[in-house]
């Protein structure tokens, strides 16, 4: 995996320093300024619209991105990388069940249990309604546009981390902002491997659903969250 081509857009023009000034702008209002808005202002906006409006701008942004086309959001190996998946799902599933057995024992797999319609909904409508959006932020957004401003790929990747972790402080607890952060880079390294925004969608997939399944769902569910 060439450094120069995961950090890069294919056919890129070198970066002025006008430019890149830009990017950076960009960048941090993004990554930074908005996470922490969404903190001081939180209550005063629905959240879904709001992730909706932020992909939205996100797919303007790669629109006029140079190199990245839109069919790369189709592109990439799924099925072919079921080792990755299966592993992953046995991190995740082991890392909830520890955490939600220590920090919420009460409600370890609460909704299948007592509520099993509503947890049925949340499995089928989380991927779509909230990891789609995500995902096209967090990652091509993210490595095609804003990659270049990072020394290599490491890098860059520890910065998605940070970036995904950050982008749910509004949650305001450490069990939410680290497991993103986490799994953030699991899903930012796996983007890079082949640059497939299907892989990445797929591993938060999975990982929200073993989230809400655990019972930690209540660390994640902006309705719990007191002001």
């Amino acid at each position: 995996m060439s450094e120069a081509i995961t950090t890069a857009a294919a056919g890129a023009a070198p970066l002025t320093p006008a430019r890149k000034l830009r990017l950076w702008a960009e960048f941090l209002a993004l990554f930074v300024g908005t996470p922490v808005l969404m903190v001081a202002f939180f209550g005063q906006y629905p959240l879904f619209p709001l992730l909706f409006a932020l992909a939205a701008m996100s797919a303007l942004l790669l629109a006029v991105t140079p190199g990245f086309r839109f069919r790369e959001l189709i592109e990439g190996p799924v099925l072919y990388e079921w080792r990755l998946i299966l592993g992953f799902v046995v991190m995740v599933a082991l890392a909830c069940t520890t955490v939600a057995l220590v920090l919420v024992p009460e409600r370890f797999l609460e909704l299948p249990r007592q509520r099993p319609e509503l947890w049925l909904l949340i499995m089928v409508a989380y991927p779509i309604a909230s990891v789609v959006p995500q995902e096209l932020i967090y990652r091509p957004l993210f490595f095609r546009r804003y990659g270049r401003l990072f020394p290599n790929v490491g890098t860059a990747v520890v910065a998605n981390a940070a970036a995904f972790g950050l982008g749910h402080l509004f949650f305001l607890n450490w069990v939410t902002i680290s497991m993103t952060a986490v799994g953030g880079a699991v899903m930012a390294w796996a983007y890079m491997r082949h640059r497939s925004f299907l892989l990445a969608c797929v591993l938060h997939a999975v990982a929200g659903q073993i989230v809400f399944t655990t019972g930690l769902g209540i660390f994640f569910y902006h309705g719990a969250i007191m002001r």
